[in-house]
């Protein structure tokens, strides 16, 4: 018998199965060993993803995230498309918003206001809407971070801004049946640190004028009621009462054709926006409601 047929034998065979079985199971706990150290590095390369992504966009520092989900974002790419009849243009603006949004938190002081879409979707709509003049009011301004990335998104689109900020640096974001609390970045709300975020844009940034002083009062309006604006952001006094008067006051400073961004509207947390705008459409008005983009409403001047 050779050597082939003796291993091959049934004797063999029971023979050598012990040795067979012991090489299995050696050759499967390395097996195994090999799974679990591969898993265990998979979930330390996930966490230190995880970790350096929340360092970057997570809530700390600023009070919201500004990780992205993909509902919302589709919702958003649909909605600024239909205000600006562009769905090309409008996927490419809110993700240069989405970028500059990130840039800008990271440089500057303090953070912007509100969440992830309704941010992108302002910065990306407003130049695609094709305002008459570069003349831009803010009325409301928190750190200004706003206006700098509006700056930064109108020059892109070959625009040449010039902007005017009216805002009363309380030293706290202010606003009606809300306690005043310090700003979840540290950082006081006053005209220094406007001034800091605006530079970020450059010549345009510095170059803005700011009013301290509250919407409504005759002095601040007056100051800055020299000029007819092409784009008008309302994002004040977030009462009923508050935005019933800055959209009066926008009537008589908006140039023919401007565009005017009511901030918040339709946020359930604050009703008084949207029963104001609707009331104020209600009565002879030179704005007509184009639609809305996440928590922001859009109209045109006559």
């Amino acid at each position: 018998m050779n050597s082939r047929s003796l291993l091959r034998s049934p004797v063999s065979r029971r023979l050598l199965r012990p040795v067979a079985d012991l090489i299995d199971q050696r050759v499967e706990r390395q097996v195994r060993s090999a799974v679990r150290e591969g898993v265990r590095e998979a979930v330390r390369e996930a966490t230190t993803h995880r970790l350096t992504s929340e360092l970057l966009l997570g809530s700390h520092g600023r009070g919201l995230s500004r990780v992205v989900a993909e509902g919302p974002l589709k919702r958003l790419h649909a909605e600024v498309a239909a205000l600006a009849g562009d769905r090309d243009a409008a996927v490419r603006n809110v993700a240069t918003a989405y970028r500059l949004l990130v840039a800008l938190e990271s440089l500057g002081v303090g953070r912007i206001a509100g969440g992830t879409m309704n941010i992108c979707g302002k910065l990306g709509t407003i130049p695609l809407l094709d305002p008459p003049n570069d003349e831009i009011l803010e009325i409301g301004t928190l750190y200004g971070m706003f206006s700098t990335g509006l700056v930064r998104m109108m020059e892109r689109d070959g625009r040449s801004p010039s902007l005017t900020i009216v805002d009363p640096f309380a030293g706290v974001q202010l606003q009606p049946g809300t306690n005043p609390r310090p700003d979840p970045t540290g950082t006081p709300v006053d005209e220094h640190a406007v001034r800091t975020n605006l530079a970020l844009a450059g010549p345009a940034g510095t170059a803005a004028r700011i009013r301290q002083g509250f919407s409504e009062d005759p002095e601040t309006r007056e100051a800055v009621s020299d000029r007819a604006y092409g784009v008008i952001v309302v994002d004040g006094d977030h009462s009923a009462k508050g935005v019933r008067q800055d959209l009066q006051w926008a009537e008589e400073i908006a140039a023919p054709g401007a565009v005017v961004v009511l901030d918040d509207y339709g946020d359930p947390s604050w009703p008084g926006i949207k029963e104001a705008l609707d009331d104020h459409l209600k009565d002879a008005t030179r704005l007509t409601y184009l639609g809305k983009a996440a928590h922001s409403a859009y109209l045109r001047a006559a």
